[in-house]
């Protein structure tokens, strides 16, 4: 069984109900759904299907939706200068899939003619991905990104911030905590490794139909 990794050079933890002894550091998410509750009865979170997010006041909760399929492919946390570009996947039950997937965007970087730096961050090894851009006026730029992973039990949470905390890690960054927070739907289905949890409208943003007008 994968458990989440919270800090650099930290192996497996024990899950949660056995972290209780006075002194030791409580354990952050972001979590499984099976370790909290903290969203029931609080309107600042949305369920989107495979993930949960908490919004707020700073944090605008953006939907990504392919235009060919209209299916949702991804959720985006921005602030006023970041964003935080989440997806999750499913994965093996007894082995993680992190180490691949960051070898696969090093690559794809490289391609690109950009680079990825490995270190080691608030959630583990991370990734520091320059990759270079050309600005809507024509000019050659570099935008950075800084991408991390999550490993939980048979998943894989994904998260790529941009703008300032991509360049400018800060545990205390509104974007870092509301990275924190969110809680991983995996389901009981049968999923191909690598496979994205699926994600839906929030019931929020939905709008009821409107009924048929009598004639």
């Amino acid at each position: 069984m994968i458990f989440r990794r919270h800090r650099p050079d930290e192996g497996d933890v024990a899950p949660l109900e056995e972290q209780t002894l006075e002194g030791e550091d409580q354990p952050s998410g972001p979590w499984d759904r099976s370790e909290t509750s903290a969203d029931e009865g609080d309107d600042t979170y949305l369920d989107i299907g495979g993930l949960v997010v908490r919004g707020g006041p700073d944090v605008e909760v953006q939907l990504q939706v392919d235009e060919a399929s209209s299916a949702l492919t991804a959720v985006v946390l921005a602030t006023e200068d970041s964003g935080l570009e989440l997806r999750a996947f499913a994965a093996p039950r007894n082995s993680g899939i992190w180490d691949d997937v960051r070898r696969e965007i090093a690559a794809e970087a490289a391609r690109y003619g950009g680079t990825a730096t490995e270190r080691n961050g608030e959630f583990g090894t991370e990734l520091e991905v320059l990759v270079p851009v050309q600005t809507p006026d024509g000019q050659s730029a570099t935008q950075p990104s800084r991408v991390v992973g999550v490993e939980g039990p048979r998943w894989l949470l994904r998260g790529s911030f941009f703008g300032v905390s991509a360049v400018s890690p800060d545990p205390n960054g509104t974007l870092e905590e509301a990275f924190r927070a969110v809680i991983v739907v995996r389901g009981d289905a049968a999923m191909m490794p690598r496979e994205q949890l699926p994600l839906s409208m929030p019931p929020q943003l939905v709008v009821p139909a409107e009924p048929p007008v009598d004639r």
